[in-house]
């Protein structure tokens, strides 16, 4: 019994030892961009001992290959940096600017890779923050909202307990991962994209089952209420959050706006006046505009 155990105990060491390797090798073949050592490793990594950090490189290495970059001439102007071309007398005819594109069958070994390893190592964060990452920038936002949400409701079930590269501790715990989540809210939000919000509306609704008290998420669903006018169903949002954090400027701000676009003239009134109490100098300069015109009507 004693020997069978050193036997074990021997493998899983050598085992760990030689993952530990592989990606190290990965890591330099990868900074000498050397894709014939990455697919030969890749591949006898994947036959002998696929462990997270297989993963890891695999989706790093097909992830990086699939992107290509060309140019391109529109006529209108690019979201993205671009430069101008204008004819004889000096009027813009176009833009000429980059784009990324994708190889349909480098995504598909990419992602094959992220999901084996989230089913292999679901405690991992970084391969799942990968896979979001990924899907973020093919702007692929349904998955990239499926992902998310599927994270959230993992994180909850482990407590936030989780693992990061070469199974280290994850430090940062529920603030660090909620902190994440607000910042793939942003990305969709900066997107201007308003057909993409009921991701957002989707992502912040899961956040709050299990956070029922995070005003940041109260105060996003707010916003995509205001962005569709609905404004009985963004105070439902703000008010909860003003009981919550009182004294939050930006809440306050927005329960104002949110008055004044009721024509709620009393209540715009008594919120921009507690911006001016509480808010920074740039936010009580702003309500001190908003309660001028106020006056006036």
């Amino acid at each position: 019994m004693k020997k069978s155990f050193i036997l074990i105990f021997l493998f899983c060491f050598i085992s760990f030892v030689l993952g530990q390797n592989n990606y190290q090798q990965f890591l330099e073949f990868y900074q000498k961009n050397d894709t014939i050592a990455i697919e030969k490793l890749l591949n006898n990594w994947e036959r002998n001992n696929p462990d997270a950090e297989y993963y890891v490189s695999c989706v790093n290495y097909f992830f990086n290959k699939s992107k290509k970059e060309v140019l391109s001439l529109d006529k209108a102007i690019p979201k993205k940096e671009s430069l101008e071309i204008k004819d004889d007398n000096g009027n813009s005819v176009a833009y000429l600017s980059s784009k990324k594109l994708y190889d349909e069958k480098m995504l598909q070994k990419t992602f094959k890779c992220f999901d084996e390893g989230i089913s292999k190592f679901p405690d991992r964060l970084d391969i799942r923050f990968g896979k979001i990452y990924s899907l973020g920038q093919i702007e692929d936002y349904e998955n990239f909202t499926k992902e998310i949400i599927k994270a959230i409701q993992y994180s909850a079930k482990i407590k936030n307990n989780w693992l990061w590269s070469e199974n280290s501790k994850y430090e940062s715990g529920q603030k660090g991962f909620l902190s994440s989540i607000q910042d793939y809210n942003n990305q969709i939000y900066e997107t201007n994209d308003d057909s993409l919000l009921k991701y957002m509306k989707q992502i912040n609704e899961e956040v709050l089952i299990y956070y029922p008290d995070r005003v940041e998420n109260l105060s996003n669903l707010s916003i995509v209420s205001l962005i569709y006018k609905n404004y009985d169903e963004a105070l439902t949002y703000l008010l909860k959050a003003e009981k919550l954090s009182p004294e939050d400027f930006i809440v306050l701000n927005n329960i104002a706006y949110t008055y004044k676009m009721k024509n709620d003239k009393t209540n715009a009134i008594k919120y921009y006046n507690l911006v001016k109490k509480h808010g920074d100098e740039s936010a009580k300069n702003q309500a001190d505009k908003e309660l001028k015109k106020l006056s006036q009507q």
